[in-house]
């Protein structure tokens, strides 16, 4: 099976997707733990968008451009999570309520027949499910959310997913088509090679078990230790014995460990440039020395693993990409999900 090398390094694949994926259909944003509580606010600009994630008093999300209506500075500038019950523009000092509300202008006697009501802040829509928040990036586009499934939601309900602890948070900047760093995520062919001195001896090298929910891919593999029996086992830590890793279409990833479990969304900046929110989630905030140094060196491991190899492997890989050696790349039956995952891309791509 192959793939065309112009779809990794085009500009011309590279419109087509943000036309018909990107800007016409939902995209997952970020996860729901990154604002554990009411009242609270985020800047997001992963997409290359100035947005702005809320939860409002009643515990709803909401996903906003992040301009002031007044001149359109961005309310919030920075990665931070902040708790506020209402946001005051840095320029004039406009405030509003994290429902998007326009509470007040600085010196409303100076404007003519101000109408606060047609000067909201402009909402995107947006959902929330299974701890994670999906938006429209298109605020003119009619609202697609085709890509939400309800089996993929139960199973990160089955998870925890929405009530996980956000333990830490990481972004790169990568010199790399985002399906060429997706693509360690949906094959197991490279793990003993790329990471045979971290945890590739861990993972058993043979074809994982794939199932499709709607348009998302979920993965099942087993590790070297795995026997069925040990699903039988009362107590046992499942994810000590079986990997899930999941791909919310297009562009998320969720991949589960037994102590942890990783979310990345891989957002497209450009044909040879991605941004990835890493998240790693725990079940609770580390509570004894113990947890607190078991995390640390999780998340240590696990940034080194994906950021040092499996990102590394997708700069390299797309810098071959560019140099026009090949026509085509090929994938083997180790790589089996990936060519399933460009046939969704396809059909959601056909005019």
């Amino acid at each position: 099976l192959t793939r065309p090398v112009a779809m990794f390094v085009g500009d011309e694949f590279y419109q087509a997707e943000q036309a018909t994926i990107f800007r016409k259909r939902a995209v997952p944003l970020t996860v729901s733990v990154r604002l554990p509580e009411p009242g609270m606010a985020v800047a997001h600009e992963g997409y290359g968008i100035p947005l702005l994630i809320t939860r409002d008093r009643n515990g709803a999300a909401h996903v906003f451009l992040n301009a002031c209506t007044h001149k359109g500075a961005k309310l919030i500038d920075g990665c931070e999570a902040v708790k506020a019950g209402r946001l005051s523009c840095p320029y004039h000092a406009w405030t509003f309520g994290v429902d998007g509300t326009l509470i007040g202008a600085a010196r409303p006697e100076t404007f003519v027949n101000l109408d606060k009501n047609a000067r909201n802040l402009v909402e995107l829509p947006s959902r929330e499910a299974g701890g994670i928040i999906w938006a429209m990036l298109d605020r003119h586009a009619e609202a697609d959310f085709s890509s939400m499934d309800e089996a993929l939601t139960a199973d990160l309900e089955a998870f925890d997913l929405p009530r996980q602890h956000l333990y830490g948070h990481k972004q790169f900047d990568l010199k790399a088509n985002w399906k060429v760093v997706l693509e360690p995520f949906l094959e197991g062919y490279h793990v003993q090679r790329l990471h045979a001195r971290t945890v590739g001896p861990l993972f058993a090298d043979v074809p994982n078990v794939v199932d499709k929910l709607g348009r998302n891919l979920r993965q099942i593999s087993g590790k070297v230790n795995f026997t069925p029996d040990c699903l039988d086992v009362p107590g046992e830590n499942v994810h000590a014995s079986v990997t899930h890793a999941y791909n919310l279409f297009p562009n998320c990833v969720i991949v589960t460990s037994p102590y942890y479990i990783s979310v990345m969304f891989l957002m497209p900046n450009g044909p040879d440039r991605t941004v990835v929110d890493y998240f790693m989630l725990t079940r609770r905030p580390p509570d004894n020395p113990k947890g607190a140094e078991l995390y640390r060196k999780s998340f240590e491991m696990i940034i080194g693993v994906f950021g040092g190899e499996d990102f590394y492997a997708a700069e390299i890989c797309h810098a071959g990409l560019k140099t026009g050696a090949l026509d085509t790349v090929v994938y083997s039956g180790l790589e089996a999900t990936i060519p399933i995952f460009y046939e969704i891309l396809d059909e959601v791509m056909k005019p």
